[in-house]
């Protein structure tokens, strides 16, 4: 069974009314249910919890961490990050969601500025799925369509993707690159765009439906991981006069 961490930082919970009657358990547990109704092995973690939640005892019981951050980003400790990001390389999936985007790890792994355009306009949002061959998109018709959702615009400041399985276009006329996937050391990541804390996005079935594909897909490969530094030779290297 894959075991998943959910990490939040679960400040708009405490903040937001809103917010808080739409995820009374917060999102993380929002989020935790439907993996667990699909199967999977899912705790939660959230910022204000020692070490974040993060300890390594759980980062190394974790074959997949999903990530939702966003009024906190430069909160969490550079040291949990790096932990983080060692994990992912030895071969920990990493889901990061909506305004992730600018999260320390995510930044950390792309190399990049991971700016972008938004706006807040109660939008309709249709998510186009352009690799319908992609195991991600496996059950999801040609596009997932939200009523109200939080506007992502290009330029995204990001790598070129490995893959790109969604696109977003938005009731203003913007569009984005919402689902995107990267391989980094033996790990695999995969950004997926909607997630607007004062919707409820994350009840949307198509939407957990995404996010389960993505858990599934980012899982670790069972096999022995590569061993680096001075190796010694495999056949005898003959002596050159």
């Amino acid at each position: 069974m894959v075991k998943v961490t959910v990490w939040n930082e679960n400040r708009h919970e405490q903040k937001n009314p809103v917010v808080r009657e739409i995820y009374p358990e917060g999102i993380h547990g929002a989020i935790a249910q439907f993996l667990t109704e699909a199967g999977l092995d899912a705790k939660t973690a959230t910022l204000d919890e020692p070490q974040h939640g993060l300890t390594d005892e759980v980062l190394a019981d974790t074959d997949v961490l999903v990530w939702w951050g966003h009024l906190a980003h430069d909160e969490v400790a550079d040291e949990i990050v790096k932990k983080v990001q060692q994990r992912v390389l030895d071969g920990m999936g990493l889901i990061v969601l909506h305004s992730g985007h600018f999260s320390k790890i995510f930044k950390t792994l792309m190399g990049t500025s991971c700016d972008l355009k938004w706006r807040e306009a109660d939008e309709k949002e249709r998510i186009w799925v352009v690799d319908p061959s992609h195991p991600i998109a496996e059950g999801i018709s040609e596009y997932i369509e939200l009523e109200k959702e939080e506007m992502y615009g290009e330029h995204f400041d990001i790598p070129a993707p490995d893959e790109l399985v969604f696109t977003s276009w938005f009731e203003g006329g913007e569009i984005f690159r919402s689902g995107c996937t990267y391989k980094r050391g033996n790990g695999r990541v995969f950004y997926f765009r909607p997630g607007h804390e004062t919707y409820p996005t994350y009840y949307n079935k198509d939407i957990q439906r995404v996010i389960i594909n993505g858990v599934k897909w980012a899982a670790p490969v069972d096999r022995q991981r590569p061993v680096y530094g001075n190796a010694q030779p495999l056949e005898k290297i003959a002596v050159k006069n």
